[in-house]
């Protein structure tokens, strides 16, 4: 179960027994499963993306990427992976289906920010 002690004590308080909560964990397991794959689908479905993120090197508002792969894995409630570009990578700590051909990536270290992608510019005005 990956509520915190704290957590699964207030949800006891309000009347939530013990398998209760193993259902709740399970269910933001099996929804975060369920998004990663979904990311993982975006990625694959696009040879090329664009994103909102802010790169010294680009003079585009919305840079392009070319697309070579997503690898995220879960646990419990956190998604973490990375995503490798043709010339560069990042590591993912979050993302989030925002509509179709849109997404939305935490992305680690070396960005620290988080980032929408599309599957075109016009997506991202």
């Amino acid at each position: 179960m990956h509520f915190d002690q704290r957590t699964q004590r207030a949800l006891r308080d309000v009347g939530l027994e013990t398998d209760d909560l193993r259902a709740a964990s399970e269910a933001v397991a099996e929804a975060v499963a369920d998004d990663a794959a979904a990311l993982e689908a975006f990625f694959d479905e696009h040879d090329t993306v664009y994103s909102d993120m802010e790169m010294a090197h680009s003079s585009s508002d919305y840079p392009e990427h070319d697309v070579d792969y997503a690898d995220l894995t879960t646990h419990a409630d956190e998604m973490r992976g990375w995503l490798r570009f043709e010339t560069w990578g990042v590591y993912v700590e979050d993302g989030r289906i925002l509509d179709e051909g849109y997404v939305e990536l935490s992305l680690g270290p070396t960005i620290n920010d988080r980032v929408r992608f599309a599957a075109d510019r016009d997506t991202l005005r």
